[in-house]
């Protein structure tokens, strides 16, 4: 396929490591779109063209651009998800990064707007769904699959055969253990380590960790 130019979305701290991947692969950058940005009439951002806020993306046709998703993912925020649902039915496509430290192994998929920094391993014949996130020096073992939506922050360990659902976080430094389930919306504190599967929308936090609790959801929330 071939290489259109780019627009990043958002410049907080996960869109400049975002561009720095960019920038790594080679890929042309039109220029970045954030409200923030847009409100204080700034015109440049690390060298980019700030073309306005997020409405400006529509002014260019699905098939003429890719997007890069600069948004962080924190547990109980869905902005990051929202943005990709909107532009997604709106017919853009949200670009797939692989930064070239990272390793993959064989069997491995990708869904659309997965983003593998630098220093992750994924082992063989492992799913990685949709707006995925696998940061800094994250591992994910053999036949795991991670859902939609999910963010494995850095330096976390997942092994072989876990199953993560859609919307998880799981936090820096945080260890899974082989075949466990995380269930939608779960979300793993930093540096705590899970021994039993975790239901949907409770957090486990601690070390050695602390009974699962029951995560408060606003109304129409994923």
């Amino acid at each position: 396929m071939k290489q259109v130019p780019i627009i990043l979305l958002g410049a907080g701290g996960h869109a400049k490591v975002v561009l720095d991947l960019l920038h790594a692969l080679d890929h042309e950058v039109l220029g970045v779109c954030d409200p923030e940005l847009a409100n204080r009439s700034t015109s440049q951002w690390r060298g980019l063209s700030v073309l306005g806020d997020d409405e400006v993306i529509e002014e260019h046709q699905p098939n003429s651009i890719a997007l890069a998703n600069g948004l962080g993912s924190l547990p109980n925020s869905h902005l990051r998800h929202r943005l990709h649902q909107r532009f997604k039915g709106k017919g853009y496509r949200f670009i797939t990064l692989v930064h070239p430290s990272a390793i993959v192994g064989s069997g491995v998929e990708l869904g659309d707007g997965v983003q593998i920094m630098a220093g992750a391993i994924i082992q063989a014949d492992t799913h990685i769904g949709n707006d995925v996130i696998l940061n800094t020096g994250a591992r994910i073992d053999h036949e795991s699959v991670i859902g939609d939506h999910v963010h494995v922050a850095p330096g976390s360990v997942l092994s072989g055969n876990v199953k993560v659902a859609d919307g998880c976080h799981i936090g820096p430094g945080a260890v899974v253990i082989q075949g466990i389930k995380l269930g939608q919306g779960a979300v793993v504190g930093a540096g705590t380590t899970v021994l039993s599967d975790l239901p949907a929308h409770y957090q486990l936090t601690g070390q050695p960790p602390r009974p699962p609790v029951e995560l408060k959801r606003k109304k129409n929330t994923p």
